[in-house]
């Protein structure tokens, strides 16, 4: 039965998988790793500051100044990281990936089924969705025979490069519905701008289901055939299991590190927190990077039960967030030789020098799309560049509501090339951003057209709505 599979895959095979799988074997030659991608982007900016008059000793001084500001964020990242990680593990998450794994059984389904996954789980976490897929993502290719491990790889990453900014996890529209985390001036020309009138309309909703179709049915046609596959065996890929731990305590002062008393107690007083956090700030409106993680290290202290048990699960994560510790600096440094030189000003007078009515949210989708390759932070991105282009929004009377929507759906396309946002997903399936590119750019050649096509089209069924204070 699986040699009759595996030929009608083979059958099957056409021009999307051979783009696919000629794309892959382009960028594990020639794509950097996620390191000196990021290095070659502080060059680049670098040269642009230059070219804008900037002498070596003041973008070296920006650079300098701004190195350590995402120190904050970064922390945030790393918990991303040991929070999904904690979560996955637990014995009742990882019964559940166990039984998800067990649905698909060709690789092209396989592929197609990671991906539905990662996209899901991305609409409720991003960050939870790069683990959770990650995880999944193992179990299935342990399980299907001949899966290709670039192609189900980029297809576990999915979700960062599709759809997540337009879920429950985006900054930018969860920033704009809380009236007191606003910055002020961003506040006269925008007002507050209720999640109503940005997650929940049914423009998005319309963006959601193609994006999720079309991601699918890419990763269906384009995955090889068992025979052309590239494997993990073949790449020398294991992947390790955490062992059980069987041990009992032997000393009284173990006793505590076997007994869920302490995480019973830690668990309840997270759970009071995130109530009352709930109930006093809007419901979904208190959804940010901290309450995210926070409420995953409480979960998952509860799913592991006992201290013993949490703390090796913490263990087995930390080594997962090297990339993320080291590259961090790197994008704040970016962030301050742009803001030094004018660049990104500049960038943002051209775009919305060239703009009317009707083509605002294609230029601001692709202007937000290329600033995504050098600030690739969703929240920080956004209150650089929400001043100007929601005063083009009010001056061109286009919908805000809109505009947040058009950051949320371009903010996504470069993650696709973007190792920034691949880091915690390459820690922990063992592989390196060059393995994940060529998959990933090939939806990214399908996806701008559609995401750009799209908020053009959905964008003339909103009226303008002025500011809400």
């Amino acid at each position: 039965m699986d040699s009759q599979r595996q030929s009608v895959d083979q059958q099957q095979e056409g021009l999307m998988a051979r783009w696919g799988a000629s794309l892959a074997d382009w960028s594990e030659r020639w794509f950097p790793d996620a390191y000196v991608f990021a290095a070659i982007a502080v060059l680049i900016v670098a040269v642009g500051a230059l070219m804008l008059g900037r002498t070596p000793m003041q973008i070296g001084i920006d650079f300098g100044k701004s190195f350590w500001t995402l120190i904050p964020f970064t922390m945030q990242m790393s918990f991303v990281v040991i929070g999904g990680y904690i979560v996955a593990v637990s014995p009742p998450v990882k019964k559940l990936v166990v039984a998800l794994s067990r649905f698909p059984k060709t690789p092209k389904v396989a592929v197609a089924y990671v991906a539905f996954m990662a996209m899901v789980a991305s609409l409720l976490s991003w960050g939870f969705s790069l683990i959770f897929a990650g995880m999944l993502m193992r179990e299935v290719s342990k399980r299907v025979a001949g899966v290709d491990y670039r192609a189900i790889g980029a297809a576990a990453y999915l979700g960062l490069g599709s759809v997540w900014a337009l879920g429950l996890s985006s900054s930018a529209a969860l920033l704009m519905a809380t009236k007191g985390s606003i910055p002020p001036a961003l506040l006269k020309i925008s007002g507050y701008i209720p999640l109503e009138f940005t997650l929940f309309t049914w423009q998005n909703l319309v963006m959601i289901t193609v994006l999720v179709v079309l991601s699918v049915w890419i990763c269906y046609v384009s995955c090889p055939s068992a025979e052309k596959a590239k494997t993990a065996e073949m790449a020398g890929i294991v992947y390790l299991e955490p062992e059980e731990d069987l041990s009992k305590p032997k000393t009284p002062g173990e006793y505590l590190e076997y007994s869920p008393v302490l995480s019973i107690v830690i668990g309840l007083l997270g759970l009071c927190y995130l109530v009352n956090v709930f109930a006093t700030q809007g419901g979904l409106a208190a959804l940010d990077l901290n309450i995210y993680n926070f409420m995953f290290i409480v979960v998952g202290m509860l799913l592991h039960w006992t201290p013993r048990a949490f703390l090796k699960a913490v263990a087995q994560s930390v080594p997962m967030v090297g990339g993320v510790l080291i590259q961090f600096p790197l994008y704040a440094g970016i962030f301050g030789v742009l803001m030094g030189s004018g660049l990104n000003e500049l960038l943002a007078k051209f775009f919305v020098s060239i703009s009317t009515h009707d083509t605002l949210p294609v230029v601001v989708g692709i202007y937000s799309a290329v600033m995504g390759l050098f600030l690739p932070s969703g929240g920080g991105k956004w209150i650089v560049e929400a001043p100007y282009v929601l005063e083009a929004a009010t001056q061109l009377k286009v919908n805000m509501a809109w505009i947040v929507q058009v950051y949320n759906a371009a903010e996504a396309l470069p993650n696709f090339i973007n190792p920034f946002w691949m880091l915690p997903l390459l820690g922990l399936i063992g592989i390196k951003a060059r393995d994940l590119a060529g998959y990933s750019i090939l939806q990214l050649f399908f996806h701008a057209p559609v995401v750009l096509i799209m908020l053009w089209l959905l964008a003339k069924t909103l009226p303008y709505v002025p500011p809400l204070m």
